[in-house]
């Protein structure tokens, strides 16, 4: 009898071990997507074993059926993969490379938590099991959700926002999965301080998020209802995103949509429905000065352009419609205005924009990362090319490219990653990828240049991007000698961009202005700057000030060199177009005033 019983305690722990161990996936059965059995049963392992285990089984066979060229299986044998990795992770990994990532991009702000705690807990155990065999069994939604997940979404709090409205309904979640997954990505953390604008304090508007399952179900209440332009069940979570991200509580937005019967074609006017206050204007008194901020009450009383944008946004937000509060510099001073999404899906973003002011390009908050996005990045997606084959075969193929390089297959990943912008060449992630590689792989200067020069090509229709590879590609010259080519990079893309793109002009201006500061005596600083105000300052405007003028002043005085500031100032009037009276012409009258209170008798 004891014998027996010993018998069976060794089996038993045998059992135990032989069950941590997941059984490889056949060769045969990872060239077709996997199937509802294997899915059941890699389900069943990890609520036994946890997720972590079920990782390397997974990827081997994503691996195999994308070295077949077998793309359909390779991309669900991936989709369920990196469902794994995320569950397996703990929150301590994940929270410590979230913090780099997040101070990487610069997108941390003062509203923000100082800390976040962990456990050593894996991401997983915050997704039940039912939604956890949902997630990995959808490739519709798993697509929307890998796709839309940037490296700055704090995980812990997206999972548990899907994870309460899941269990709320999860007949209603299913129907509206991609709403949720837009407050998911927008309400895991809280928004900036000043967003959607400065120009109204704390007191007066939050910037706090409802309740997540709270603003689920409104929001799912009032497409039911039919009360908005668009049907949410239409939408990707990349448009739903900027509609749940509203500032004005659920009341406000519910009287906002009774007061406006302007059609979607016609949403622009919402815009002029605030009466502008010139007296505000006319007083530099930008800062709204109301006893609320209440949408009732800037309709009543009036406001200047950042009023009438935020108002404009927010009656839009609750008619079902994404909108964006953009604001810019123009010549005389700065404006701000909102854009939408029209009944074509595509972004209408000069509602409120004056033409004869030059507004060239307009800035955005994402709600999802809060880095700032261009006018010209959302035109970007309007075209919509994400939704064409060669583009689904692309993101497979940079899929496993970023993956080999994060797994120190660099080979793999240039391999992968040259297949990805061959199907689509503005697939930028795998461009990205390819040039990481390339350094990897310690391949020289030169070459890593001539990537970076067919980057710029593939997007010379978009300034923006065009433009940072050129920017990669100068500074990659000066950085073995070549000065002269690499001036000459930055000379010719300003001057592309000059008459269109002001904006990029005044980057490449401020970026030849700060590499003065950080390599060069005084005297060649002040002859930079000059150049720089001569060569690229004729006829601009406020943002050439603002990113230009005021950071030579500011610098100037900080060297305790007050009248280089001043005279670099009065520079900047003779050559930029001032109109009397302006913003610009208060600006720079303001500025002066400012380096000779530093050192009066200037």
């Amino acid at each position: 009898m004891r014998f027996a019983r010993g018998v069976f305690l060794l089996i038993g722990v045998l059992g135990l071990r032989l069950a941590a161990q997941p059984v490889a996936i056949p060769e045969v059965e990872a060239l077709q997507p996997p199937t509802t059995t294997r899915l059941a049963a890699v389900h069943r392992a990890a609520q036994r074993d946890g997720w972590a285990p079920q990782v390397a089984p997974l990827r081997a066979a994503a691996l195999t059926a994308y070295q077949r060229d077998q793309l359909a299986a390779a991309e669900a044998w991936f989709h369920v993969y990196r469902w794994a990795a995320l569950f397996g992770e703990s929150d301590t990994a994940f929270v410590n490379r979230w913090v780099q990532a997040v101070n990487a991009a610069k997108v941390g702000h003062p509203n923000m938590p100082k800390t976040y705690s962990t456990a050593g807990r894996p991401l997983g155990l915050a997704v039940s099991p039912d939604l956890q065999a949902w997630l990995i069994g959808n490739p519709a939604f798993s697509k929307e959700f890998f796709e839309l997940l940037s490296p700055v979404d704090y995980l812990p709090a997206v999972f548990q926002i899907l994870d309460t409205a899941y269990r709320a309904d999860p007949a209603r979640f299913k129907a509206y999965a991609n709403l949720a997954l837009a407050i998911a990505v927008v309400f895991d953390v809280p928004p900036p301080p000043d967003w959607p604008h400065g120009q109204v304090s704390a007191a007066l508007l939050p910037r706090k998020f409802p309740d997540p399952a709270a603003a689920f179900a409104w929001w799912v209440k009032q497409d039911q209802l039919g009360h908005g332009y668009h049907k949410f069940t239409r939408l990707g979570p990349d448009e739903l995103k900027f509609v749940v991200d509203a500032a004005a509580p659920f009341s406000e937005l519910e009287w906002a949509a009774k007061i406006s019967d302007h059609p979607l074609n016609q949403l622009a006017k919402a815009y002029t429905m605030v009466r502008y206050r010139t007296d505000r204007f006319a007083n530099n008194n930008p800062n709204w000065m109301g006893k609320t901020y209440k949408l009732p009450e800037i309709l009543a009383t009036g406001g200047i352009c950042c009023d009438q944008a935020y108002f404009a946004t927010e009656l839009g937000k609750s008619r079902g419609v994404p909108t964006l509060f953009f604001h810019g510099a123009g010549n005389d001073g700065r404006h701000a205005w909102f854009g939408f999404l029209d009944g074509n899906r595509k972004w209408q973003l000069d509602a409120g924009r004056y033409a004869e002011q030059r507004f060239v390009t307009g800035y955005a908050r994402d709600p999802q990362t809060w880095r700032e996005i261009s006018d010209h990045e959302l035109q970007f997606l309007s075209e919509r090319f994400r939704d064409l084959p060669s583009f689904r075969q692309s993101v497979v193929h940079a899929d496993f490219a970023a993956d080999g390089l994060v797994n120190g297959d660099a080979a793999l990943a240039a391999t992968a990653a040259r297949k990805a912008v061959n199907f689509e060449r503005r697939n930028q992630a795998a461009w990205e990828t390819l040039l990481a590689a390339g350094q990897k792989l310690g391949r020289d200067a030169k070459t890593l240049e001539n990537t970076m020069r067919e980057a710029a090509l593939a997007f010379q229709r978009y300034p923006d991007l065009e433009a940072f590879y050129v920017t990669r590609t100068a500074d990659s010259l000066r950085a073995r000698g070549e000065v002269s080519l690499a001036d000459a990079e930055v000379q010719r893309i300003a001057s592309k961009n000059k008459g269109a793109r002001a904006d990029l002009s005044v980057q490449q201006a401020r970026d030849a202005l700060l590499r003065s500061f950080a390599t060069q005596p005084l005297a060649e600083q002040v002859q930079t700057y000059n150049t720089v105000v001569d060569r690229y300052g004729r006829g601009a405007g406020v943002g050439f000030f603002d990113q230009v003028v005021v950071v030579f002043a500011e610098h100037m005085v900080q060297l305790q060199q007050p009248a280089e500031a001043v005279r670099g100032v009065e520079r900047a009037r003779r050559t930029l177009k001032v109109e009397p009276n302006s913003q610009l012409d208060q600006d720079l009258a303001r500025v002066l005033k400012e380096i000779k209170a530093v050192k009066p008798g200037l």
